[in-house]
């Protein structure tokens, strides 16, 4: 087990210890939400997995861009564990959301901006994980998955800034100072512990996606295909021995 790895299990099992705290302090200390009511809990699941989605994409975008600099396979590892991490993140949020609305919106889904791009955001690095399972040679993959994972990236700030540019259901950006401090503590216990989490998981993935890069690159070429064996009629005519009697 390699230092990557243990860093990866060490993150882990800190990831799982700050989640339980903060996810039991919002069921059971923190004070319900003044519109929501007990309904709001969720906010301490859904917004940490939020704040990390956004901030994995940040680092596979970073990998992405080391990728094509570098061309080095630690590059490339790190940028497809990022981008694994960050569709799961994806999804989950989007699950998460569609539990939140129903209850305080009236449905599970609505075209509203944020969850538009949202939904748009887990299909473009959907796409990165899609073309890195069909493309079969090393080269043409790794550029053409760094390439995919940038394009995929112009929708994370779209996201970020749907809020201020479109009308949308969403609330606007709280801070400190426009949430109770009862309620702050919890999330930011449970955001660390989601980051935590996805770091490990990064860490693992990423070492886990190295050694099939290296067993990849380290394969022979396939040999050419051999051209298909033409006989001439005229000299199985004259290799046949009733045809000349």
């Amino acid at each position: 087990m390699n230092t990557a790895t243990k860093m990866g299990l060490v993150s882990l099992t800190l990831g799982w210890i700050l989640v339980a705290i903060g996810h039991g302090m919002g069921l059971f200390v923190a004070p319900a939400e003044a519109m929501m009511g007990d309904v709001g809990r969720i906010l301490y699941v859904h917004v940490p997995t939020a704040w990390v989605a956004l901030v994995t994409f940040l680092v596979a975008f970073i990998a992405a861009i080391g990728t094509m600099v570098k061309d080095k396979a630690s590059w490339e590892a790190f940028m497809a564990a990022s981008v694994e991490v960050g569709v799961i993140l994806n999804l989950l949020l989007l699950a998460q959301g569609s539990i939140w609305a129903r209850p305080t919106w009236g449905v599970f889904w609505t075209w509203d901006p944020r969850l538009t791009t949202t939904a748009i955001m887990a299909v473009g690095f959907g796409v990165v994980l899609l073309l890195r399972s069909i493309i079969e040679d090393p080269e043409r993959r790794r550029t053409i998955s760094a390439i995919t994972t940038i394009i995929a990236f112009v929708d994370v700030p779209i996201v970020y800034f749907s809020i201020k540019w479109w009308r949308t259901l969403h609330q606007d950006f709280s801070s400190p100072e426009t949430v109770d401090m009862g309620m702050v503590l919890p999330l930011r216990i449970a955001a660390f512990g989601m980051l935590f989490l996805s770091v490990g998981f990064i860490l693992i993935r990423s070492q886990m996606a190295l050694r099939k890069i290296n067993a990849d690159n380290a394969a022979p070429d396939l040999p050419d295909r051999p051209e298909a064996l033409v006989l001439n009629d005229t000299d199985n005519t004259s290799s046949d021995p009733t045809r000349e009697a």
